[in-house]
């Protein structure tokens, strides 16, 4: 008999193959004490743990094909930088010496304390970053108990034409069971903006993650389909549901060889809408993939990696380097800075200058451009190096979680500051900066006729606006059935950016997830969103979207949209839509 499990979608696409179930269960590690002349041994034996482990990944990049693309190894590179990061050396290093433990349980401990600041963080794809963090640390673990942690089989081709399932898996691992010619994936943890998440996407591995209890259900050799586009694995599945997915595995295939050769055709809608493509990124590194898909430039760059896990904030000078190598990689692309966003939580140490304070809701509390505006010596650096990287290409500057018109003005002054200081200081920069906000108050979205007057441009942040306009988290397990880009209020409150974008004659791009998702693009154009900005793997997905959209007749259907909330109407429309009810 056929079962269906349901996860979370990570990677599109469809697998079909035997399941090989990998043993990755957690390292267990236990603490023991330590006589005082034995301390010094063990901090030299957890260095020698962590170069154990850089030689690992360093191995597992040796081992990437030569015509992999860079991106795919920049993700092993992410793991080998934090190795370097005083995080997982020095400060496990005091912990030995502190409490003369095992250098396995100092590393624990470091890490649960890392973890706890990560998922007390606000913002859903900075809060997945703890998996990274767990990935290395058990990888300096393994190594120190002389463990493999890297390849889940030995032979090279056993896993050819398989499923894997395994509790969680790094980006290591998954560079190398790609390697070995895996089909798909299964996770019982993890999210869809995980780096393994993001990984699995650019190697195009179809993946379903967050399937609770999976080794409950699953076991070795089942025949299974793994269906990425719905988060849903079938095991056992009878003729009729395997020649439905063949078939649509065929259909996804040919999809993608069109979409490739989408990569240098404009971005025009059939009558004739000429619409701005560009891409998210994270990371300097992030560049490769935005022009392999050919992006018009970068729509959002997040800046909070160089803020993060460290005690003081990165320098100008520093700040600069990052910012110029990805204006400077773009080759004349614009390129739109979002300034710091971090939350009310122990990774703004660097920036509050250690001050503590008590944070009921990090989500609703000294975030973003409010901490900003608290901590203006801070501000001020990242302004400086902003518009020192400005003098090299076309930048704009974004500041998110914006919830008053004072606070643009505060953000106006505070970049003049910035310029009149490099002028007195004499060195290259961009007197002025294109300068916008991510709405993703709403609040800030019903009043947005009154933001535009002020701004340069808009940029609507669909996840936090639908999570603040639902008053759902949508990582939590236990509401986020009530996630809904669709729900009217939400599309309401874009439509209201929208208009108030046009009556001020400024642009208004969407930078979340609902921008990147190819279901809602036609209903997108048809509310008047003429700029999007979406992960580089969704890119092509979006350009074709697009480009097979017809503007005039989304927006008679998008309109319709708005004055419906559930029903047979509603489902009519989203089927004209293309949207599955």
């Amino acid at each position: 008999m056929s079962v269906l499990l349901r996860g979370i979608c990570a990677a599109k696409g469809v697998a079909m193959g035997h399941l090989y179930v990998a043993d990755r269960s957690q390292l267990e590690v236990t603490e023991y004490a330590l006589a005082p002349q034995q301390v010094e041994a063990e901090v030299a034996r957890l260095f020698a743990g962590v170069e154990s482990a850089r030689r690992q990944l360093q191995e597992v990049k040796r081992r990437i094909p030569t015509d992999t693309s860079a991106d795919i190894a920049s993700f092993i590179d992410t793991h080998l930088l934090m190795l370097q990061d005083s995080a997982l050396t020095t400060v496990p290093a005091q912990i030995i010496r502190e409490r003369a433990c095992n250098a396995e349980w100092a590393l624990k401990v470091q890490r649960d304390d890392l973890v706890r600041v990560f998922e007390a963080m606000d913002d859903g794809y900075l809060r997945t970053r703890k998996d990274d963090v767990e990935h290395v640390v058990a990888r300096i673990q393994h190594a120190l108990l002389g463990k493999s942690a890297g390849d889940p089989v030995a032979e090279e081709d056993a896993l050819a034409g398989h499923v894997v399932l395994a509790r969680d898996l790094s980006p290591a691992e998954l560079v190398l069971l790609n390697h070995q010619g895996v089909v798909g994936i299964i996770t019982e943890f993890g999210g869809p903006t995980s780096h393994s998440a993001i990984l699995a996407r650019s190697l195009r591995l179809p993946s379903v993650v967050g399937l609770h209890q999976a080794h409950t259900y699953l076991k070795d050799g089942d025949t299974v389909i793994v269906d990425g586009r719905e988060g849903v694995v079938v095991v056992d599945a009878d003729a009729r549901i395997t020649n439905y997915y063949q078939g649509l595995k065929e259909s996804i295939y040919t999809h993608h060889k069109q979409r490739e050769r989408l990569r240098d055709k404009p971005v025009v809608t059939r009558d004739g809408h000429a619409i701005r493509l560009h891409a998210n990124i994270e990371l300097p590194e992030d560049v490769v993939a935005v022009r392999q898909v050919n992006a018009a430039g970068v729509g959002l760059y997040r800046t909070e990696f160089l803020f993060m896990n460290r005690a003081t904030p990165p320098d100008e000078e520093e700040q600069v380097e990052a910012y110029a190598s990805v204006v400077l990689a773009l080759d004349g692309a614009p390129v739109t800075i979002r300034t710091l966003d971090v939350g009310a939580d122990k990774s703004c140490d660097s920036v509050r200058g250690g001050s503590e304070s008590v944070c009921i809701n990090p989500a609703l509390g000294l975030r973003a451009v409010r901490l900003c505006l608290r901590e203006t010596g801070v501000f001020l650096t990242q302004l400086r190096a902003i518009l020192r990287a400005a003098a090299l290409g076309e930048v704009r500057l974004m500041v998110p979680m914006v919830s008053t018109v004072a606070e643009v003005r505060q953000v106006r002054q505070l970049v003049e500051m910035a310029h009149q200081s490099l002028v007195q200081d004499g060195l290259e920069h961009a007197a002025a900066v294109p300068l916008g906000v991510m709405v993703e108050v709403p609040g800030t979205a019903l009043a947005a006729d009154l933001f535009a007057p002020h701004l340069d441009f808009l940029s609507i942040g669909t996840n936090d606006l639908i999570q603040y306009t639902l008053a759902i988290d949508r990582l939590d397990d236990e509401v986020n059935y009530l996630y809904d880009p669709l729900h009217p209020a939400v599309l309401r409150l874009v439509d209201i950016i929208l208009q108030a974008g046009a009556a001020a004659g400024i642009p208004v791009s969407m930078c979340g997830e609902m921008a990147g998702n190819s279901s809602y693009t036609r209903l997108l154009l048809g509310l008047g969103l003429r700029e999007f900005s979406v992960p580089p793997n969704a890119l092509l997905e979006i350009k074709q979207a697009i480009n097979e959209s017809d503007v005039q007749d989304a927006a008679a259907i998008a309109r319709a949209f708005l004055g419906v909330s559930d029903g047979d109407a509603r489902r009519q429309l989203l089927g004209r839509l293309g949207i599955d009810a």
